[in-house]
């Protein structure tokens, strides 16, 4: 008996839609499950993009956390140059990780490890942009969750851009 081939090899050898055109994967994804058509879904990809969607979360939190320890970093060790625009930078930095936090509140728990994992780049980044060494900074992150999230923590000598604020 002669089983009929249900895919030629030209076929298996295509790039799916996944891998040659993400974008129309998604679409296609969507109407797939706006329609019911469980059989049709790309169930393993579609399972791999929701998962890293919440890694890019998390991921996000930390970068934003970094910039935000960066700048409280060159805040506090080159007094000198701050400005309007450092203070500017740290206010948004921190209003965009609590509406990450406010869209998210499951990334809560996840706070205290990030803090930590993004200092190592937060040193890298007030290296680079103060010409500091590396040496000048704590080796573990010097401020507490509470001070980094606080719009009333600014490390160092008092600033005449905070006093403004008030």
């Amino acid at each position: 008996m002669v089983v009929p081939e249900t895919h030629s090899k030209s076929a298996m050898l295509a790039p799916s839609l996944y891998e040659s055109d993400f974008y129309a994967w998604t679409l296609e994804q969507a109407s797939l499950l706006r329609s019911h058509q469980w059989a049709q879904i790309d169930l393993s990809n579609l399972i791999e993009e929701i998962e890293s969607l919440g890694k890019q979360q998390r991921q996000e939190l930390r970068n934003r956390l970094s910039i935000l320890i960066g700048h409280l970093l060159k805040w506090e060790y080159q007094t000198q140059h701050r400005s309007r625009s450092w203070l500017a930078n740290l206010r948004i930095q921190r209003l965009d990780i609590l509406e990450l936090l406010a869209d998210n509140p499951s990334l809560k728990p996840y706070l205290e490890e990030a803090l930590q994992t993004a200092y190592l780049k937060s040193v890298a980044l007030a290296v680079r942009e103060t010409n500091l060494p590396e040496r000048t900074f704590p080796k573990d992150c010097p401020y507490e969750l509470s001070e980094v999230l606080s719009d009333r923590f600014y490390p160092g000598e008092p600033s005449e851009f905070v006093d403004e604020l008030n």
